[in-house]
């Protein structure tokens, strides 16, 4: 006996949801089943060393901004990184390091840390980078937004509010900084109070449902398709595919300071 058309096309509807949600999944599964993310690590010795990647307060006086992202802790990485602000300023002899943490209410952190240590066992990267009289500006506006983070009580690991959601957030907040955040960095396009925004790096727009499902368009971040939190898309710009819990595959993505330097966001 046929099936009524109605249920044929419910069926229809949750077969394609069911393939989409399993092509999403199969970029963390890849990750987890090639053992690039370990999944039996403890936190109390991972490693917090320092990665080189800032520079020595002792030798450098003019004011920096970086920020910074590294593979989640565990499991999580298989699906997204953490980020954070670092910020010196001019004549300072230390970093002072902006983050969100979700054991923390508020989940806002901000004090005196090594910028660029390892995010309990994971190398960071280097996503931005300002110095001098720019990164003193930027310095200015993240002081001023940080106490106004809208989500400062809540946190979620998905789709946000969450690390993530903070970072990218205060980007927006700030003309100095502009940031492409690797496709992995879930929260990012969770947008507290709002649907549609500028892009972190000011250069074009996107749409976001609470962080589940968005479209951005940007002429530095090209296309992405945000879909329960994952996120798919390319570069058109610095040629490169963007892919769920992967990454970024292709060319190196410029740090969003000069464009001068680049780094790496591909599979590890």
């Amino acid at each position: 006996m046929p099936l009524p058309r109605p249920l044929k096309r419910v069926l229809a509807s949750v077969t394609v949801l069911i393939v989409l949600i399993l092509a999403l999944l199969s970029g963390p599964a890849y990750m987890l089943a090639s053992q690039q993310v370990p999944v039996h690590a403890n936190w109390h010795d991972a490693d917090r060393s320092s990665s080189g990647l800032a520079p020595d307060p002792g030798e450098v006086s003019e004011a920096v901004v970086q920020v910074y992202a590294a593979r989640a802790f565990e499991w999580r990485g298989a699906f997204g990184v953490h980020t954070w602000i670092a910020t010196k300023a001019e004549g300072a002899e230390r970093y002072r390091v902006y983050q969100v943490m979700s054991w923390r209410r508020p989940t806002v952190e901000s004090g005196y840390a090594p910028p660029d240590r390892r995010w309990y066992g994971n190398p960071p990267t280097l996503l931005a980078e300002l110095r001098g009289e720019r990164a003193a500006r930027a310095i200015d506006g993240i002081e001023e937004v940080v106490p106004a983070y809208p989500e400062s009580d809540r946190y979620r690991i998905w789709p946000g509010p969450n690390s993530n959601t903070f970072i990218a957030w205060v980007v927006r907040q700030v003309p100095e900084l502009s940031v492409d955040f690797p496709p992995n960095a879930i929260g990012k396009d969770y947008l507290p109070g709002r649907i549609v925004a500028q892009t972190p790096t000011h250069t074009g727009y996107q749409f976001s449902l609470g962080g589940l499902f968005g479209l951005m368009l940007a002429r530095d971040e090209g296309f992405e398709l945000n879909v329960l939190g994952l996120t798919v898309g390319f570069d058109g710009q610095s040629p490169a595919l963007k892919l769920p819990g992967i990454g970024r595959v292709g060319m190196a993505q410029p740090t969003g300071s000069s464009g001068e330097e680049s780094v790496d966001q591909d599979i590890p």
